[in-house]
């Protein structure tokens, strides 16, 4: 994916805000953005971050034979790689010119300048050497790629301890950390890398431009120096003509800001030393800042939890009393026992099939009541079904007419039939139910023989 190019209004934007000596992030002309360092939990493994440009360096080791014709000196690989996260416009699987000329300059800068001493590698002349081979990944790409990989670079080496080993005879013998502390890398010096920006043909001049600055700058000098004022590597691209002055004056600033870079390094190697030494947390799960959302840790505030019983009483006191809810029992018959507190059904509405069973349940009895009201004159109150039907047989069977006959109730569904004979316990007998279209016309022939009992 092609990166997107800048509109000619952002071009003269820039242009014109150099001009002024102004920058889009508010720095001066010779201001560095800000560095952040932090450490892993392992020996070697380093995050810089430079402005938005974050690298991650991370160094490893291994003891393979030497090369032929340096046969006492130890193997140095660099290896710089630009994946997709970092930039959409960085292609995987396929080196691109910029990363070939990156890969190059840190070599020049870390293998050429001696800054590691390679004999100390070594541990069996012509046969076995340590192999240090430090990888660095480009994680969000903001400009001055260099510049930040090279600081991940040498952190990473000074941060690296490579297990001890012994050699008797023809064996050697490798100790782990447990067995034996490892040993750090000998480093003469930090080499860094220190990039100017060019524009109008070397007219103006900016130090550590960031991406959109880099992307109207006419050339690019970079200079690698260490604290002692030693230039190591230079390297102009870009095919603008720079006279003397201009490298004597960027060679100046060089060395006042790797002189600071250095000390930066030096005091974060120190603090993390010293953690570990203490015993204290340590590792980029510590280095997040609190306030971010993606925080892996909180700060906690003392709470004070002498007074909690107190505190809680007076909350209660000054609270409002909770209502009294006393439940009504409902009794639907007198005589009648009840489960529980006897409130109302909560379990929701009835189905439609119950609501009809019910409806018709009573429009019968309404029935049989008005019938008994307009041919006996008494009336009749809204009482439970049981006493009602004692009072429809009182009306229409006299007690001196119930000597000999039984009466049988019939109730609703499930129909019981209730025989009433004298001088004896009543019986219940369960008949099977009939069906809603054959209780219909049975009743109307029993209303015709109460209504003919009850005229005579």
């Amino acid at each position: 994916m092609k990166e997107t190019p800048l509109s000619n209004c952002e071009r003269r934007f820039l242009l014109r805000a150099i001009e002024e000596k102004k920058r889009l992030d508010g720095r001066q002309t010779y201001d560095y953005r800000n560095i952040k360092i932090s450490f892993g939990t392992d020996y070697g493994c380093c995050i810089v971050e430079l402005g938005k440009t974050r690298v991650l360096g991370q160094v490893s080791c291994e003891l393979v034979s030497p090369k032929l014709n340096r046969a006492t000196e130890g193997i140095l690989f660099f290896n710089l790689e630009l994946s997709q996260m970092a930039a959409p416009a960085f292609e995987p699987g396929r080196q691109s010119d910029l990363l070939v000329k990156l890969n190059r300059l840190l070599e020049r800068c870390l293998r050429n300048s001696k800054c590691i001493d390679t004999e100390s590698l070594c541990v069996v002349a012509g046969e076995k050497v340590w192999q240090i081979r430090v990888d660095l990944h480009l994680l969000n790409h903001d400009g001055n790629i260099i510049d930040a990989a090279s600081i991940a670079a040498i952190v990473a080496l000074c941060h690296f301890r490579r297990p001890d080993v012994s050699v008797q005879g023809d064996e050697v013998t490798l100790y782990t950390p447990e067995e034996r502390d490892p040993v750090p890398l000998s480093i003469h010096h930090m080499p860094i890398c220190v990039s100017f920006a060019f524009f109008q043909q070397g007219t103006y001049l900016l130090v550590d431009p960031n991406e959109r600055e880099e992307r109207v700058m006419d050339g690019l000098l970079v200079i690698a120096m260490n604290k002692h004022r030693e230039i190591c590597t230079i390297q102009s691209s870009g095919g603008i003509m720079l006279l003397k002055d201009q490298v004597l004056r960027c060679s100046k600033i060089a060395g006042v800001k790797v002189l600071e870079i250095t000390e930066l390094i030096q005091k974060a190697l120190e603090n993390d030393q010293k953690v570990r030494k203490e015993g204290g947390k340590y590792g980029f799960a510590e280095s997040i800042a609190s306030q971010r959302i993606t925080a892996f840790k909180m700060e906690k505030a003392p709470i004070d939890t002498s007074d909690v019983e107190e505190k809680a009483e007076e909350i209660i006191a000054e609270a409002e009393p909770p209502l009294e809810v006393v439940s009504n029992p409902v009794l639907w018959t007198p005589g009648t026992a009840q489960i529980g507190e006897g409130v109302e059904n909560s379990w929701g509405d009835l189905e439609d099939s119950e609501k009809e069973e019910e409806d018709e349940d009573g429009t019968d009895e309404a029935i049989i009541l008005d019938s008994i009201k307009m041919d006996t004159g008494v009336e009749v109150s809204n009482i439970g079904s049981q006493e009602i039907f004692q009072e429809i047989i009182l009306i229409l069977f006299p007690p001196h007419f119930l000597k000999d006959a039984p009466i049988v109730l019939s109730d609703s569904e499930e129909e019981e039939m209730i025989i009433l004979e004298p001088d004896k316990n009543p019986k219940k007998i369960r008949t099977q139910t009939i069906s809603a279209k054959q209780e219909a016309p049975s009743k109307k022939p029993v209303r015709k023989r109460k209504k003919k009992r009850a005229a005579n």
